[in-house]
């Protein structure tokens, strides 16, 4: 998930105070700029779909987490791998809700933003 969240680095600011997707990152294939909404990067991804990952697999690694502390109440799973797997849920949501800060905070900028 680290470098699901690393390859959404390459968002950067475009000198208007909001958050835009870097030019050398999302081209097409013959090397021209897409239009908005429909950046693609070398591999024909889009932003959409690296974020459809990373919130899949985060979800994944909490009901990992969730599952694994019902195996050890019932008796089926070490503790250790018990407290690896809730450790992991619980970093897997804290990136999340940071992430989801910077979602809301990014919004309320624009927002503001005199038209």
């Amino acid at each position: 998930m680290i470098d699901a969240i690393s390859s959404m680095s390459s968002l950067s600011t475009n000198g208007l105070g909001t958050t835009g997707v870097s030019e050398s990152r999302f081209v097409n294939t013959d090397q021209t700029r897409v239009g908005a909404g429909a950046e693609v990067d070398e591999t024909g991804k889009s932003f959409t779909d690296y974020f459809a990952k990373v919130s899949s697999e985060a979800i994944n690694t909490i009901k990992q987490g969730e599952s694994a502390s019902i195996a050890g109440i019932q008796g089926k799973e070490s503790v250790q791998n018990v407290v690896q797997a809730v450790m992991d849920a619980e970093l897997t949501l804290q990136s999340a809700i940071a992430i989801r800060n910077k979602i809301v905070t990014a919004y309320q900028e624009i927002s503001r933003m005199a038209i």
